[in-house]
């Protein structure tokens, strides 16, 4: 086992639970922050998070609080597990206590509308550069349901310093916990950030009733996609092969416990973004960061027709149906053609 670590885990909802039970069976000094005192009295007491998940029963040496100020005190690594949406908010609000550089380690999946930041780049502007280490990104094809439940998960630890990659490998891998390492932290973050689009429409699809066809075609185009804007963005387009990229999208285009398709799935059936959003109760980031894909594609000028297509449903108004006509109905290309381009 690697050494013993003081670790904060900044965002109490299902992932970074699931992180945290991670890093307490392994015995780290491990505080779960969350900005709820209910919620963090919740963990303390009882040990149990039952609004994120219900089924979980947490270690009994993972502690919680509601103070930043507590969490940034207790720190030497920080895993950042907020939405995109509260990243800077967060990253403000953390640096007022900070008072030596920290490894960050950052698990959450977006890209920011209208700047059309990264997330490692969003934390690089509100965090000074003298109060951090490094910053390491964790991602790859991980529902928190399955990581308590033990079952065996392989994720991607990505840092253009291979040695903070290598320091968090030894953090996280565990029995059933598996963890590679990266350089690649461009593709690493857009892999992860851009399956969640493709993840709303493959719940589209299945909520329009069309079949693993549909689906298997849709995940296949989908990778081109994010490849061809990952790779104009200084991406290794090898990275896409890999777990933050088809493994990834995999996992979320088709299980039930991915908020993207399950939301798309809604959508397909007839529902309104609003009503779908409010049902979920949850963060959906496959919608922001449809917005952020679609800029970021007329940006660099890259053809994305299902972000696009996506785009037009979600903010456009345009029949799930009727986009997915669109799609079919586009003129004739090689396969390979608008791919090759890229690379």
């Amino acid at each position: 086992m690697s050494q013993i670590e003081k670790v904060v885990v900044l965002g109490a909802g299902s992932w970074g639970t699931a992180l945290s039970i991670v890093l307490a069976e392994k015995g780290h000094d491990c505080l779960l922050w969350s900005h709820r005192e209910n919620q963090a009295n919740e963990i303390n007491q009882t040990h149990t998070n039952h609004k994120y998940l219900p089924e979980a029963k947490l270690p009994l040496n993972l502690h919680a609080s509601s103070s930043l100020q507590v969490a940034a005190e207790h720190a030497k690594i920080i895993v950042m597990a907020v939405p995109t949406k509260g990243i800077r908010e967060v990253c403000q609000s953390l640096v007022k206590y900070l008072t030596e550089p920290v490894l960050f380690v950052h698990v959450s999946k977006g890209i920011e509308p209208d700047s059309l930041k990264r997330i490692s780049e969003m934390m690089r502007e509100e965090i000074p550069n003298e109060f951090i280490q490094e910053i390491v990104v964790l991602s790859g094809p991980s529902h928190a349901e399955e990581v308590i439940l033990k079952h065996p998960t392989t994720v991607t630890a990505a840092c253009e310093n291979i040695k903070y990659a290598e320091i968090v490998q030894d953090l996280f891998m565990h029995g059933y916990f598996r963890v590679y390492t990266n350089t690649d932290v461009i593709g690493v973050e857009m892999g992860g950030a851009l399956k969640n689009i493709i993840a709303l429409a493959a719940g589209i699809t299945d909520g329009l009733g069309y079949g693993d066809n549909a689906k298997a075609a849709l995940i296949t185009r989908g990778l081109a996609e994010i490849a061809r804007l990952g790779t104009k963005m200084g991406a290794n387009p090898l990275t896409f092969s890999g777990l933050t990229g088809i493994g990834d999208l995999i996992v979320t285009c088709t299980s039930v416990h991915s908020r993207n398709w399950r939301a798309g799935n809604l959508l397909g059936k007839g529902m309104k973004l609003d009503e779908v959003l409010e049902q979920m109760g949850m963060v959906v980031e496959g919608v922001r960061t449809t917005k952020a894909a679609y800029q970021l594609s007329q940006h660099h000028q890259v053809p994305m027709p299902i972000t696009n297509a996506l785009y037009q449903v979600l903010f456009e108004q345009v029949d799930t149906k009727t986009a997915v006509d669109e799609l079919m109905d586009r003129g004739k290309k090689h396969e390979m053609e608008d791919l090759y381009e890229y690379l």
